[in-house]
């Protein structure tokens, strides 16, 4: 995968893993209430992928939550 930065989509991805868990849904409820495959929550919590806005709404909406909750992570 060509980004500038990796390290943030991994993070990211481990941050959205804690939002689900947070939120006590597993992938394929949170794949299935934002209308995602849920290998593509898996590759987006393992970082494997650089999601787009529009999923990343998605997310948000099936968490329940402000899509800047997706970004409120530390990248250190």
């Amino acid at each position: 995968m060509k980004v500038k930065d990796h390290n943030y989509i991994i993070a990211f991805g481990k941050h959205l893993r804690s939002l689900r868990k947070k939120n006590k849904l597993s992938q394929e409820r949170l794949a299935n209430d934002a209308d995602i495959p849920i290998s593509q929550v898996g590759r987006i919590e393992r970082g494997e992928v650089n999601t787009t806005l529009s999923t990343m709404r998605a997310l948000s909406k099936a968490l329940k939550i402000h899509i800047t909750e997706l970004f409120d992570f530390d990248n250190d």
